[in-house]
């Protein structure tokens, strides 16, 4: 993961919202970062460093004029080793401070010797929020290059509605993710992927579809977002939030996917078709929901377009570089994923046998074996499915390498 041994300095400052750090801290710890917190003196008034401690086995810097050794000023040492500077809560008057340069605590002291990314995370009033000085703070951090996640809409601790609630810890880690693998070997390359089961309208409150969850599709699209690649992400339905920083499509049909596919590759370079797409539709759709009568139903299908065909047959420069499909089977795997990368032409297929309860479909586990077009083949064993998602398009990264040194 991008996560694993990263130095990250978080900073908490003194707004309610700064009870969600620990939950902030304990996921970036969970993730393998190596975290130092940093409080601002108010903030101990909301909560103790005992939590933070307790929770990355560290000790937790507040007093301006902390040594960490004997001679070793606090500010610059943890600047120094900071691989990025995450400060969330990021209060109003945090945030004026940090614009105008002020060094009046450890945090703004360790903020202005710290060459790493910065990331804010504000959570402040509605009115706190939209005033003007605020508003020109944020910009002038903005125009450094500090990355800014949310405040979102919600319920204020004051009870009001309006802009100012920390963003979710899922959208903060997402941001830091996207920051840490800017530069990664994806770096500028487009990558699209498809995700979710499609479902064809039978009626109005009627579809046929499939158990795919999209967990696979939504990984994917995380994974290669981290190793710097702008991504586009064509989802059927799930109930899966976007991806931070990842440009989503929604569709719902077969149809539909493969219009925004079709309509996505001329700006692709890497293609991953993660998605469980209906091989039929019904051949009628009814206008009016169809009544239950005493005999039973025959519904005629009709067969929809093989996406991933229809990429493979564009003319070369509309088709994207590299193609991955993924074939989902319950007997005779590694023979009939062989025949599916033959046939539309990819340059890896994903296979995994969906026979199991266990793997495949519908659960957060997975296990596959990937065929490439040169005959290379690889098994991963069973893991959850965000571990093969990085696995998966770490190995595209490095197909992609190999092409452009």
């Amino acid at each position: 993961m991008i996560l694993q041994d990263k130095q990250i300095v978080l900073g908490v400052t003194g707004g309610i919202a700064c009870y969600k750090a620990a939950d902030l801290c304990s996921k970036l710890v969970q993730a393998g970062a190596i975290v130092d917190v940093v409080m601002t003196e108010a903030t101990t008034r909301f909560v103790t460093p005992l939590p933070f401690q307790t929770l990355t086995k560290r000790p937790v810097s507040v007093d301006m004029f902390q040594l960490l050794r004997d001679t070793d000023m606090a500010h610059i040492s943890l600047a120094a080793r900071a691989e990025a500077l995450l400060i969330a809560p990021a209060t109003a008057n945090t945030l004026a401070k940090l614009a105008h340069g002020l060094a009046d605590n450890l945090l703004t002291s360790t903020a202005l010797a710290c060459p790493a990314p910065l990331l804010l995370a504000p959570a402040m009033d509605a009115d706190m929020w939209a005033h003007p000085a605020t508003q020109a703070n944020v910009a002038t951090l903005l125009n450094r290059g500090a990355v800014m996640v949310g405040p979102e809409e919600g319920r204020l601790a004051s009870g009001r509605m309006g802009r100012g609630r920390l963003a979710p810890v899922a959208r903060i880690l997402g941001a830091l993710r996207q920051t840490l693998g800017r530069n990664g070997p994806l770096q500028g390359v487009p990558v699209t992927v498809t995700a979710g089961g499609t479902q064809e309208p039978l009626d109005p409150v009627r579809h046929l579809g499939n158990r795919s969850s999209g967990r696979m599709g939504y990984a994917l699209a995380e994974a290669a977002r981290d190793l710097g690649a702008p991504v586009t992400l064509i989802s059927a339905p799930t109930f899966l939030e976007t991806p931070y920083g990842v440009q989503q499509i929604d569709v719902r049909s077969a149809a539909e996917m493969r219009d925004a596919v079709m309509g996505s590759i001329g700006g692709t370079q890497i293609l991953l078709m993660a998605a469980a797409v209906a091989d039929y539709r019904p051949a009628d759709y009814a206008n009016e929901k169809m009544k239950k009568a005493h005999e039973d139903l025959i519904l005629p299908l009709a067969r929809t377009e093989d996406i991933v065909a229809a990429v493979a047959s564009e003319p070369e420069g509309r088709r994207p570089e590299l193609v991955v499909g993924f074939a989902a089977e319950t007997q005779n795997l590694v023979e009939n994923a062989a025949a599916k990368l033959r046939a539309k032409g990819l340059d890896l297929i994903v296979a995994n046998d969906v026979s199991r309860a266990d793997r495949g479909l519908g659960v957060p586990t997975n296990e596959a074996t990937l065929l490439w077009a040169d005959g290379r083949r690889e098994y991963l064993p069973l893991m959850p499915k965000v571990a093969m998602a990085e696995k998966i398009v770490a190995r595209v990264a490095q197909a992609w390498e190999q092409r452009h040194g």
